[in-house]
């Protein structure tokens, strides 16, 4: 069966670029329209200030004749006035006088306002010739000698102007266009170049599925560094949980090869106390097994990072169940009642369960068991068992971890209880060390879990 592709929400890079590209465009729209607004408002207040110019010089030059009518003094600079629709007109009207137009108006005249005042000049824009769209500045004054107000008016052809902004507008679009692209070029430049530590990283990851390489040694960047030290964690992790299953698969294997070959021999040899042979060694193996399973267990629990349980519930449930094996021993259970630990409530439940068995099945007859014996500790929580039996000698208190080792061979046991209990504590980051009673004189077992996460935030 082929493997199936996961799922994905999309590349990365071309949301990186959809977003680069938006942001872009917006701007550059944003930019443009503002930039053509402002030359458009500048092409605009130059040409009424030249018409204003034009309109102070005629204002400035014009006289009352004898007959009333006005003339100017001086001849006005801009030939286009004398030629027939040239584009560029003046006109002056008074009150009860004939409009006086420019020879550029030829048989036309322009219609002004006039509603406006004598301090500044009105500009506005007319579309009274067909053809073409005027700019007309006008401004009412009363020239010395007259008694009547007089309207000075000069127009002009948008047509000029309307080209000029046309081009710039052409120039303004295509440059856009090129910086536009040159920008969204830069951008995808920057994606390719900024996401190629991505690349190498999957790349390293083939080699490492090809068994060329075993960790990512490549320097990267310091945003990546974080995720390839985390993938070397995991790595490591995914390797020493290997070579545990292949530990413990050698050490099973190594705990039921003596009794199934003790087992073949008697078989072989017919012995006549084979149904005991069977049923003790068995009772080896099942142990051994569960030994295994056990710390397998463990192992896979703690891979999730969520364990958790509360110590005094487990204490009470194996207290209970002790009892009914041990009547004649008296049960002491005291501590913090709130006590919770990261370890999973089966697990906890197996390495106390040993543990008070233990106490009860050596002790003299009393067992005490003190949850969360040092509250001044943040980080783990301890666990007393202590029984008034006789003790283990302090030469012997490693020794007797080991998987097989009893010091009191004159009861029934497999020698795996303590070794269960120190190889799960230490699955979940903890201890067990053995002491002597201060109490009862016998031994103490000083299991030392990490408390949960939501008990060290309290």
């Amino acid at each position: 069966m082929r493997d199936q592709k996961p799922e994905h929400t999309g590349s990365l890079a071309r949301r990186m670029m959809l977003i680069a590209a938006g942001w872009i465009t917006i701007l550059l729209l944003v930019g443009g329209v503002a930039l053509d607004r402002t030359i458009t408002n500048l092409l605009q207040n130059n040409l009424d200030e030249r018409l204003n110019y034009i309109l102070t010089a005629m204002v400035g030059s014009a006289e009352i004749d004898s007959y009333g009518d006005v003339w100017f003094n001086r001849v006005l600079g801009d030939q286009r006035f004398l030629v027939p629709n040239s584009g560029l007109y003046w006109q002056i009207n008074g009150s009860d006088q004939e409009p006086f137009p420019s020879n550029s108006l030829w048989d036309r005249t322009l219609e002004l306002r006039g509603d406006h005042s004598k301090v500044e000049p009105v500009y506005y824009n007319s579309e009274q010739f067909q053809g073409e769209e005027l700019r007309i500045v006008e401004r009412s004054v009363r020239i010395p000698g007259s008694d009547s107000d007089w309207t000075f008016a000069v127009a002009a052809d948008r047509a000029e102007l309307e080209a000029e902004i046309a081009d710039i507008r052409s120039i303004l679009f295509w440059s856009f266009v090129i910086l536009g692209l040159g920008l969204i070029l830069l951008a995808w430049l920057q994606v390719y170049y900024g996401l190629s530590p991505l690349r190498r990283v999957r790349r390293a990851i083939q080699r490492m599925r090809g068994g060329d390489e075993h960790r990512l040694t490549e320097p990267l960047p310091y945003e990546v560094q974080p995720m390839v030290a985390e993938l070397n964690a995991l790595l490591a992790h995914s390797e020493k949980q290997a070579e545990e299953a292949r530990m413990h698969a050698g050490n099973l294997a190594h705990a039921l090869k003596t009794p199934l070959t003790v087992l073949v021999n008697a078989a072989t040899a017919r012995d006549p106390k084979l149904s005991n042979l069977v049923h003790r060694e068995t009772r080896v193996m099942q142990r051994q097994v569960e030994h295994h399973l056990a710390r397998a267990r463990a192992v896979g629990r703690r891979a999730t990072g969520l364990s958790r349980a509360e110590v005094w519930p487990s204490a009470e449930s194996v207290l209970r169940a002790v009892t009914r094996l041990y009547e004649n021993t008296r049960f002491d259970l005291d501590g913090n009642k709130a006590a919770r630990v990261a370890i999973e409530r089966q697990d906890l439940d197996e390495i106390l369960g040993n543990l008070i068995e233990n106490a009860a099945k050596y002790g003299g007859g009393s067992v005490f068991v003190t949850v969360d014996a040092n509250r001044d500790d943040p980080d783990f929580c301890d666990i007393w068992v202590e029984d008034d039996g006789l003790g283990i000698p302090e030469a012997d208190r490693i020794r007797i971890f080991d998987r097989g080792a009893r010091l009191d061979t004159g009861k029934p046991g497999t020698g795996l209880g303590l070794a269960i209990v120190r190889d799960v504590a230490e699955i979940y980051g903890g201890k067990a060390e053995l002491r002597e009673s201060e109490d009862l004189g016998g031994l103490l077992v000083i299991l030392r879990l990490p408390r949960s996460k939501a008990t060290r935030d309290r």
